[in-house]
């Protein structure tokens, strides 16, 4: 079974769920990791840096392990080119329940620092990112 941290416009009601995993994802659950999470003005949608914050987002459990091509796509992330290079880096995070209990490393994408001032991340405190931080800042 295939689980991914998703923090962003994958998470179930945001824009990407439907095309990238509705019918798709067999089971999901609110889970939290540590790290920084940061609304990226100049694109729409958030970035996850490694950190001690606690960010909310969705583990979704997958039968089919070919999602992760698509969804590797989606966060132009290629294992074959300079990390640099790529959006994000897909990486094994440790992800916990909402109650703190462990529930093991999932794949989730991370993005440096330097991408995130680059694209004017804005901390997100509460920890949790919503579609509606982006139509703030459209409308601005």
């Amino acid at each position: 079974m295939l689980k991914v941290f998703v923090y962003g416009t994958l998470k179930p009601g945001e824009s990407n769920y439907p095309r990238y995993c509705e019918k798709k994802v067999i089971q999901h659950e609110r889970v939290y990791t540590k790290g920084q999470l940061f609304h990226l003005q100049a694109l729409g949608y958030p970035g996850l840096t490694r950190g001690d914050s606690r960010v909310e987002g969705v583990l979704l459990c997958f039968a089919d392990e070919s999602v992760l091509e698509n969804l590797d796509s989606l966060e132009d992330y290629r294992s074959d080119r300079s990390p640099d290079l790529n959006e994000y880096q897909r990486e094994k995070i440790e992800v916990y329940s909402l109650a703190g209990e462990p529930l093991g490393q999932v794949w989730g994408y991370i993005m440096s620092s330097d991408k995130i001032k680059g694209y004017g991340g804005v901390p997100v405190v509460s920890g949790w990112w919503t579609g509606k931080l982006a139509q703030l800042s459209l409308d601005k």
